[in-house]
């Protein structure tokens, strides 16, 4: 359902199944503990085609408030424009900018910019 990879220090991760409403917890457990294993590398979640549904929405959202507590930056990709709309509106957050785009290469090629 989930796999990672560093990529120019950016902990690429990319969520490849649609996770039902059963799987939230535990996909947003999985990143959260990649997160923490790999901070302070600012995070990046694709979201393959079979993973964009709201239950990965909401994972990812979990994660995203987590990542603000540690301090890392978080941005994601995904080529739904109805997934995007669903996490940027569900991103309204204190002082960490959550990134949506819709190419997985922009997402990793702004890596450095959201570390600064």
């Amino acid at each position: 359902m989930l796999s990672h990879r560093l990529d120019r220090g950016v902990l690429v991760l990319t969520v490849l199944e649609d996770p039902g409403i059963g799987g939230r917890a535990e996909l947003a457990a999985g990143i959260t503990a990649f997160v923490r294993l790999h901070q302070p590398a600012p995070v990046h979640v694709i979201i393959g085609d079979r993973a964009a549904a709201p239950a990965t929405v909401s994972a990812v959202l979990r994660a995203h408030r987590q990542c603000e507590e540690l301090g890392v930056t978080m941005s994601a990709a995904t080529r739904d424009p109805a997934v995007r709309r669903l996490l940027e509106a569900g991103a309204v957050s204190g002082e960490a900018r959550f990134a949506v785009r819709p190419r997985i290469g922009t997402a990793i090629s702004t890596g450095d910019e959201a570390a600064a």
